[in-house]
């Protein structure tokens, strides 16, 4: 009798244990939403954007023989005929999502599961160096972008690119925005007077997250896309890269009219897209406050208007398309923008020593000092002088002084270069503000030549990061961007519009000579936030603190190398040789090649003596720096007539 309860027990258990294992299969399935897309015209590859601003020989060179990468089977959508206004390009699940493929196909839709745990399953096949990188992108069928032009681009780059683990992080890297990031894509919906949703409109809209955070920053997203500038051409497709651009400066048009002074904001209604929790919005009190439904976080960075007018003039640069910024709300988008970070020149007291009131102000219930302001939300004094006061960095850690000097340097550029596209338009607004925007930019110089430049012991004259107006500076700089060592990215040191005189008795500003000094001091000792390292030596900041490093600065540095030719710092004799920006750059390719983890993928910091010890696996905007950095190495290789170039020696 024991011998029969016992099997009858072990049979009972065996059921029990088949029986979890079909409830565990079922209720973990990944689930993969897909609509039915309207007619697509595919785009020839040829025709996205590859011809002004990558090697020519990349461009026409053989297709190189190749073992293809092994991904899972590609199945896609079946391409079906609609009238419908409303194509839902891209509707993602939590991390990523189908999206529309190139070639009609029967076959079922594979699952798409999450970037961050592709990432942890280390996909085959792995690069043939002894980093061993695995191949981190989606498959095709789930990848939130898919653009031909990238694929071409990157198959053309695996003949430039001979390392086998460099040639990796490069197609993993560069399009991982693309492949990963653009959570929806759609059109825009009338609001009637009762704010209940209208009809579709032909205005497009781009939504694009970070990474890891599901939320959208505008300097983020505006850096993640205009990384893929060298491939953007005109075109109306709505599946082309010209749309999803457009798509970005329309929903960054949106935001800045709802809330000027926010840097990170929620997925549109359109969208259908749920909002995301932000546990601190309980805890921070920004003034004005904002609506949690429509905005993630809010905090005052100038830097994010300048981003927003920075793809502007990068989409009309490129493409000459001066209807599309007459055709929305891209001109109140300015108003608001130049009103906004207007009211903020004003300084802390007025000429009777009275409080001025402050159009923002931000408080916030935390245990860290970079997270809130003093003075009951004003932070320190600050006086007048034709800058603007902006509460945080682009690193989100509030300023210690709050006129800081690259966002402003970032602002003035791109408010006269903004103002060329405003001066075409038509109207009174855009009369208005063609002048208002050049006046503007002209006071920020002024203030910049006037307070910014200040004399270093060791390194002569340097920009501040930061300075009040009464004297007060601080001397650093921070890995993100805008920062001193980014300078040359929007070309400061030039303008095409009147700028401020010398004083009376004194030179006009050299500002080369000011970035080189500027430079040495950065990237020295003398820096508190610079980083250094056996795995990586590169400036960080106090966002994740002392002895982080960022890869991305270490990238910046790179390409910025490039524009020191020839130029030297105050009583030096040497000028920075061709040989010293090779030594230069590949330090900076060497240590972002080693500080992966082994992910081959980039971070968003690195502790200096263990690359095991990063922050963010999913972090779209450095990612984009670095195919950035390639594809300018494989121009200067071009330039040069290098046989074999930097990027065809091995990095093992």
């Amino acid at each position: 009798m024991r011998r029969i309860q016992q099997r009858v027990a072990g049979v009972a258990l065996l059921i029990s244990f088949v029986l979890f294992y079909v409830w565990y299969n079922s209720e973990t399935k990944v689930n993969v939403i897909s609509y039915a897309p309207p007619e697509i015209e595919i785009e020839q590859p040829v025709k996205e954007g590859l011809s002004n601003s990558i090697p020519t020989s990349i461009l026409h060179a053989e297709e190189p023989t190749v073992t293809s990468v092994a991904v899972p089977e590609v199945s896609q959508h079946e391409t079906i005929e609609t009238t419908l206004p409303e194509p839902q390009l891209t509707h993602p699940t939590p991390s990523s999502s189908p999206v529309l493929s190139p070639e009609p196909s029967h076959s079922p839709p594979a699952e798409c599961v999450g970037y961050e745990t592709l990432q942890r399953s280390r996909q085959k096949p792995w690069s043939e160096g002894s980093r061993q990188f695995p191949y981190s992108r989606p498959a095709p069928e789930c990848r939130t972008f898919n653009l031909p032009a990238m694929e071409k681009l990157i198959e053309k780059m695996r003949g430039v690119i001979k390392d086998p683990d460099l040639f990796r992080l490069f197609e993993n890297s560069y399009p991982n925005t693309l492949d990963t990031m653009i959570k929806w894509r759609g059109y825009a919906k009338e609001i009637g007077e009762d704010g209940v949703e209208g009809d579709v409109t032909d205005e497009e809209l781009t939504y694009v997250i970070t990474g890891d955070i599901d939320a959208m920053w505008l300097r983020d997203s505006a850096s993640q896309v205009l990384s893929y500038l060298p491939l953007l051409e005109a075109s109306t497709d709505k599946d082309s890269l010209a749309s999803l651009w457009r798509g970005l400066i329309n929903i960054h048009v949106r935001y800045i009219i709802i809330s000027p002074y926010c840097h990170s904001f929620q997925p549109p209604p359109e969208s259908g897209v749920p909002p995301t929790h932000n546990g601190a919005y309980s805890q921070n009190h920004p003034m004005p406050p904002y609506d949690p439904v429509k905005v993630f976080d809010c905090k005052w960075e100038l830097d994010s208007l300048a981003s927003f007018l920075q793809i502007s003039v990068a989409y009309y640069e490129r493409t000459r398309d001066i209807e599309f910024f007459q055709k929305y709300n891209w001109i109140p988008a300015v108003k608001a923008a130049v009103d906004a970070a207007g009211a903020m020149r004003l300084g802390t007291y007025s000429i009777d020593g009275k409080v001025e009131k402050s159009a923002w102000t931000f408080t916030g219930w935390t245990n860290r000092e970079s997270e809130t302001l003093t003075n009951d939300g004003l932070g320190n004094p600050t006086k007048e002088n034709g800058m603007v006061r902006t509460a945080f960095r682009p690193s989100d850690d509030a300023c210690i002084y709050q006129l800081l000097v690259p966002a402003n340097m970032m602002w003035a550029k791109y408010l006269e270069d903004g103002s060329l596209i405003m001066e075409h338009l038509t109207g009174d607004d855009a009369k208005n503000l063609t002048t208002a925007m050049r006046d503007f930019a002209y006071g920020i110089r002024k203030g910049i030549d006037q307070d910014a430049i200040v004399h270093h012991h060791d390194f002569g004259d340097v920009f501040a990061y930061e300075i009040d107006g009464y004297g007060g500076s601080n001397l650093m700089d921070d890995a993100n961007v805008p920062s001193l060592l980014a300078m040359p990215l929007w070309n400061y040191s030039e303008s095409a519009f009147k700028i401020p005189p010398p004083a009376q008795g004194e030179k006009a500003k050299d500002y080369n000579e000011i970035y080189a000094n500027t430079r040495r001091f950065v990237l020295s000792d003398s820096n508190p936030y610079f980083m250094k390292g056996p795995v990586i030596s590169a400036i960080g900041g106090p966002h994740v603190g002392p002895g982080k490093a960022w890869p991305m600065a270490a990238i910046i540095r790179a390409l910025t190398s490039f524009s020191t030719l020839a130029s030297s710092a105050t009583n030096s004799l040497d000028k920075v040789s061709k040989k010293d920006i090779e030594e230069e750059v590949k330090q900076q390719i060497g240590m972002v090649l080693n500080s992966t983890d082994g992910s081959g993928v980039i971070h968003e910091s690195v502790d200096t003596f263990d690359q095991h010890m990063w922050s963010r696996a999913w972090f779209g905007w450095a990612n984009g720096l670095f195919g950035e950095l390639m594809i300018k190495v494989a121009e200067e290789d071009e330039k040069e007539g290098r046989t074999p170039g930097w990027l065809g020696e091995s990095w093992q």
